[in-house]
């Protein structure tokens, strides 16, 4: 149970940081942001098995990717479905 809750925290606070440095707005509610955290952490973790702030950094960085992917996507989806 303690790992499920580490893994919020730390997916809410990646999510929260990527949110803050992406430029623009980006209208999207807790629990997406927790997930956008908790993918851009595992992916950072595929690309750097270390620990330690450049782990961290890495997956900050994989979040804000994630991040355009996902107004990518919801920017198509909304422009399809108007067509």
């Amino acid at each position: 149970m303690g790992g499920i809750l580490y893994t919020i925290i730390i997916g809410a606070v990646i999510g929260i940081l990527a949110r803050f440095f992406k430029p623009g707005a980006d209208p999207m509610g807790w629990i997406l942001t927790i997930i956008l955290g908790i993918a851009g952490a595992y992916v950072g973790s595929l690309l750097y098995h270390g620990g330690g702030f450049v782990g961290f950094a890495i997956s900050i960085i994989c979040a804000i990717v994630l991040l355009f992917l996902y107004e990518f996507i919801r920017g198509k989806m909304a422009s399809s479905s108007n067509s």
